[in-house]
């Protein structure tokens, strides 16, 4: 009975945690997930870097995870298509040179960015 108890326990700990994760598809480039953001209704597209880029930068900083894409929408602008994107790349477990522990790193760039792919012709 109490391993029962036990098990759904875990159970049900595993699930919230499962839930609470963000579906992620692998894309070479931050782009697509650019364009998912923009086309969201709440703004927001997530991912994981893939591809040889990816791969060498995980071995280099021996990274215990993935590098993960997020980008969020932080002002839309008048011209239909148009945003202001913060792209933020991160990964768990990098060991950068001279550091004594691993940690997670982060990267934040914003970008005014169109459905086009080009800029909007007035960021207003």
């Amino acid at each position: 009975m109490k391993i029962a108890y036990t098990a759904v326990l875990i159970a049900g700990f595993a699930s919230l945690v499962l839930a609470d994760e963000v579906p992620r598809a692998p894309v070479a480039d931050p782009r697509p997930v650019m364009l998912a953001a923009l086309r969201s209704v709440d703004g927001e597209a997530h991912a994981i870097l893939s591809g040889e880029i990816a791969e060498a930068l995980t071995q280099r900083f021996a990274a215990t995870s993935p590098i993960y894409i997020d980008v969020t929408t932080e002002k839309r602008y008048a011209q239909a298509g148009c945003a202001r994107l913060n792209v933020r790349f991160w990964q768990d477990g990098v060991l950068l040179p001279g550091a004594s522990t691993p940690r997670r790193q982060t990267m934040d760039f914003g970008i005014n960015y169109c459905l086009d792919g080009l800029p909007p012709q007035s960021p207003k």
